[in-house]
């Protein structure tokens, strides 16, 4: 028996031909036997070089890494615990044991690994390093929580806490997501110090910066509807009333330099400010609700924790029924004294 039995290592692969085959086996090394290929429809030999490494092999049905983490877990994963890479050996396996400790312990349900923490020279461009930086500062700002590096693609967690996140993020958007849906489902996150590796050579990206980024960054703002109205309503409630400023003066300017009046636009800056004010309200408005469910969900879980529900004595039913059922009965009284005593 191996204290990773019930750990499944999961790699969702698309065109991995040049590393799978290290990747699986340096887990298979470090003593993991339950390794999970998903694979995206390569065009290469990367499924059947993944097998030939020792690791199981499913091909999902979709298209997109976030459809491969979520069919691989519902349809594939047995094992209590998932340990997610990338199978392009940019992780080390190495990390593996740092990964699990929290959730192993019980400390936490959800585990990111902090590239930052160690990241070796060519592992990251420029321009991806300052567009993390942005979307981790910007994840912070939204969402009020610092999970370092919230596009890690090294995960560790349980099955039941991924069961409670609602994905529907198709690409590299998966990693942003589970990060939104572990502040908004209250589930534990402990971050870890990792090593990220240069990918090597002859290895192919399948990330495209610009658009891929983009769509994390509305995968962000989207998600603050539910998570951080106020950020999602004020801010489109500024940017509606800072433009209608600007047509305002605008307006003003040119009919005290020039007497010319601009109606349409003057019309179009008031309804801009009108719509900037409505939109900023319902933020705060939307805010206020937000925060009261959150107090009532927390204060459900809390009396589910002390196991009030049901519990008789604390809301007086059951022991007022029984102090009613005994009441003007003496301590050595009986029920069949009780009732000769009525019969009499």
């Amino acid at each position: 028996m191996s204290e990773y039995d019930d750990v499944c290592v999961l790699l969702p692969t698309m065109n991995e031909a040049e590393t799978v085959a290290r990747v699986v086996e340096d887990f298979r090394d470090a003593g993991f036997e339950n390794v999970l290929v998903i694979d995206g429809g390569s065009t290469d030999e990367t499924r059947s070089i993944a097998r030939e490494a020792g690791a199981r092999v499913a091909e999902q049905s979709g298209r997109g890494k976030g459809q491969a983490v979520r069919e691989a877990v519902r349809d594939h994963v047995d094992a209590s615990y998932v340990l997610m890479a990338d199978a392009d050996a940019t992780y080390d396996a190495a990390d593996a044991d740092a990964m699990l400790d929290p959730l192993l312990a019980g400390e936490t349900d959800h585990v990111i690994g902090d590239r930052f923490a160690d990241m070796r020279p060519g592992a990251m461009t420029r321009l991806n390093r300052i567009g993390n930086r942005l979307i981790n500062l910007a994840f912070r700002a939204i969402h009020r929580e610092d999970y370092g590096d919230i596009l890690s693609g090294y995960r560790a967690f349980t099955r039941e806490s991924f069961e409670r996140l609602h994905l529907t993020a198709d690409g590299f958007g998966i990693e942003t997501e589970m990060a939104v849906e572990c502040v908004k489902n209250r589930v534990s996150v402990a971050v870890v110090p990792i090593t990220y590796r240069e990918r090597p050579g002859g290895s192919a990206t399948n990330l495209h910066p610009i658009r891929d980024g983009g769509v994390i960054f509305l995968e962000l703002y989207r998600k603050a509807k539910t998570n951080n109205p106020l950020f999602y309503f004020g801010s489109a409630g500024v940017a509606s009333t800072a433009a209608g400023a600007a047509m305002g003066a605008f307006v003003l300017y040119r009919y005290l330099a020039f007497g010319i009046s601009h109606e349409v636009i003057a019309v179009g800056a008031v309804g801009a400010v009108i719509l900037g004010i409505q939109l900023l309200v319902f933020g705060v408005l939307a805010d206020m609700i937000h925060s009261l469910h959150r107090e009532q969900i927390e204060r459900y879980e809390r009396a589910v924790d002390a196991g009030t529900p049901g519990r008789p004595s604390e809301t007086g039913g059951h022991d007022a029924g029984e102090d009613r059922g005994s009441e003007g009965r003496g301590p050595d009284s009986t029920p069949h004294e009780e009732a000769g005593e009525a019969d009499d």
